[in-house]
């Protein structure tokens, strides 16, 4: 009598997380974005980190994970328009002394400009998936294995 008992292999190395190499992708953009944003103070660090980051990416992730470079330029823009939320034009604040005003920008170009770059990293990066035929969740592989 023979047995079947299923079990779970993980896919290959190059397979197995590409939204993991999406996701690091996105990290240097979003510190690389940063770095532009504040490049007259900690812009410099930011910037040398995202490098090397960069770096180590290009050398060991799949080259189609890069469009998380974009997606991750968003973030930056994200937070501008956070910050700005209460703009266009002086916004006062009531603190603990009296009143600070302050002038903001408004949040529209900023918020229209982070989803313009994240959409368009992310929907290239499913296209690129979807044409490699790599699944976007990977679930592993089944196999069966004969027990006698």
């Amino acid at each position: 009598m023979v047995k079947r008992e299923a079990t779970v292999e993980p896919e290959p190395h190059g397979h197995a997380v590409p939204w993991g190499w999406f996701l690091g992708w996105l990290a240097v953009g979003a510190c690389a974005g940063a770095g532009l944003a504040a490049l007259l103070s900690v812009g410099v660090v930011l910037l040398l980190l995202a490098a090397v980051a960069a770096g180590l990416l290009l050398w060991r992730s799949p080259r189609n994970a890069i469009v998380g470079l974009s997606a991750g330029l968003s973030v930056p823009l994200f937070y501008i328009a956070y910050l700005n939320r209460s703009g266009p034009g002086n916004v006062c604040r009531t603190v603990a002394d009296g009143q600070t005003c302050t002038d903001e920008y408004a949040p529209v170009p900023f918020l229209a400009g982070g989803v313009v770059l994240f959409c368009a990293g992310f929907l290239i990066f499913l296209v690129l998936q979807h044409r490699r035929g790599i699944p976007l969740i990977s679930r592993g592989r089944s196999r069966d294995r004969r027990m006698v």
